[in-house]
């Protein structure tokens, strides 16, 4: 096991404010868009969740790496986040089904934390000043050369980012021979929506971001699923035709995460950037339809307009969280098609929202 916990690190926000802490991880230095979860459990689904793509991400959970590493529980290929910060960072595990500590897992994928840092404040210092991006380095305690690596690095919500993380190549998922075959345009998949498609006996095909609806129709699925991914909403032309391109075809559509907002833009509804976003296990939402509330899980700095939403003739609201009153779901009244702001899939998170899917292949099937 590698352990540079006696080394220090640095922390510096783009509007100055520095913490100085300790070193987890690889020795290096990163850059991201920084951002608190506020989950309590499931640090390795979070770290591993391509909506999770460049962020530096701030553990609100005091302990972090205390179960290890199982590499069943990852939803990608690799971690996704470009730097962590957090209280303890624990380089032992008490977990029999783990297969290495989070900080050998950090070191073999080149992921740079920072520890020993008093979480609350920071947290607090971002829900006051907004979304910001920040530095972490273990290897250079510089700080006003930190700022000027800062300054230069190139901002994550200019860039487009889902094909980064989606799938090179489009695959299958299943038993070939179900009755229910869906088409899945990945833009920042994680696994455990196919396990949640396979559990109710639906074969999907999972195509990269940038493919077009001529060549995801030629598969001739019964319905299509637009998935969840990081970055801005606002780079993603190319999948706002795609999802206009299915509506206009008239197939079944359900969108979570970043496909909500895909398919709110694909259908004129703008959306607005949020202070500080909603990421963690723990945001309560209600269900308008009927009357109950659900704990969802939730990773997203973009939301819709709610005023948009309200003057759409074709469009209702169906979900709204309880925290601010924000939208968190759509249903179209011309079409077969709703989305979600969060992750019914969970993963982390409580099975609150897995209905969603049943309702999905429920209207398929209608």
């Amino acid at each position: 096991m590698t352990n540079y916990n006696n080394l220090p690190a640095v922390l510096v926000l783009d509007d100055g404010t520095v913490y100085r802490g300790k070193a987890a991880g690889k020795i290096g230095t990163a850059v991201g868009e920084i951002g608190f979860n506020t989950s309590m459990t499931g640090y390795q689904e979070a770290l591993t969740d391509p909506s999770s793509y460049g962020q530096i991400m701030i553990a609100t959970s005091p302990h972090i790496g205390n179960y290890g590493v199982a590499r069943q529980d990852n939803e990608s290929e690799r971690i996704q986040i470009a730097g962590l910060v957090c209280k303890s960072f624990n380089t032992g595990y008490s977990r029999d089904m783990a297969q290495s500590s989070l900080q050998d897992y950090f070191v073999e994928q080149d992921i740079i934390g920072i520890s020993d840092i008093d979480t609350r404040a920071l947290v607090r210092h971002i829900r006051g000043k907004g979304i910001m991006h920040a530095i972490i380095s273990s290897e250079n305690e510089d700080v006003e050369q930190l700022k000027k690596d800062l300054k230069k690095a190139p901002k994550l919500l200019e860039q487009e980012v889902s094909s980064k993380v989606s799938t090179p190549k489009a695959y299958y998922h299943g038993e070939d021979d179900s009755s229910t075959r869906i088409a899945v345009l990945d833009l920042g998949l994680k696994k455990s929506v196919l396990k949640s498609f396979e559990d109710r006996q639906v074969y999907t095909k999972v195509f990269p971001a940038r493919t077009s609806f001529k060549e995801m129709e030629e598969w001739e699925a019964d319905g299509y699923f637009i998935s969840s991914g990081p970055g801005n909403p606002a780079t993603l032309d190319y999948a706002v035709n795609t999802v206009k391109e299915i509506l206009n075809a008239d197939r079944p559509v359900f969108a979570v995460c970043l496909g909500h907002q895909v398919l709110a833009q694909a259908i004129g509804i703008g959306l607005e950037q949020m202070k500080s976003g909603h990421k963690g296990i723990n945001h309560p939402v209600k269900n308008l339809q009927t009357g109950k509330s659900e704990i969802t899980s939730q990773n997203h700095i973009f939301n819709v307009r709610k005023e948009d939403v309200e003057k759409h003739p074709d469009v209702e609201i169906t979900h709204i969280n309880l925290n601010d009153g924000s939208v968190e779901g759509l249903r179209m009244k011309n079409k077969k098609a709703f989305s979600v702001q969060y992750n019914p899939e969970a993963a982390p998170g409580p099975n609150d929202s897995k209905y969603l899917f049943d309702e999905f292949i429920a209207m398929i099937k209608s």
